[in-house]
């Protein structure tokens, strides 16, 4: 029997939403106030969700000490209180939450112990906004 396991967890950074290929007031136009120079932080809220078959012995799709650890050990090691513009991950593209959905999925999908499938992963970067990534589809891929 196959189920959905989640879990969300809390990382507190800052970004300056800019582009080298923009002029200063393009970002600004384009950012606004998110290009403010001096950055700003979020205290976002990451969960993740992944598909597996239900365990028999356990009764479990995962365990969750397993999936603390290797979210623990990609993401929130690395990114929490940290300035997302100094991630060497982050130097060819702009650290919007959009990459950063996207990046913390990159990172989790092989770190997922075998057998289970990572679904998806939402950021909420405030109460208002949220963004979801299930991964490359195959159009995206093609």
């Amino acid at each position: 029997m196959s189920a959905y396991f989640g879990r969300r967890y809390t990382l507190s950074a800052s970004h300056r939403l800019h582009s080298d290929a923009f002029t200063p007031e393009q970002n600004r136009a384009v950012y606004g106030k998110c290009s403010n120079p001096h950055g700003h932080g979020h205290n976002y809220v990451i969960e993740v969700l992944v598909r597996g078959e239900v365990v028999p012995d356990t009764g479990m799709v995962i365990n969750l000490v397993d999936l603390d650890a290797a979210v623990r050990t990609q993401v929130l090691t690395r990114f929490d209180h940290a300035n997302l513009n100094l991630d060497p991950l982050f130097t060819s593209q702009v650290p919007t939450t959009e990459n950063l959905c996207r990046t913390v999925f990159e990172l989790l999908k092989d770190a997922v112990p075998v057998g289970v499938a990572l679904e998806y992963v939402r950021v909420e970067e405030t109460e208002n906004n949220f963004f979801q990534y299930f991964g490359a589809s195959s159009a995206e891929a093609a």
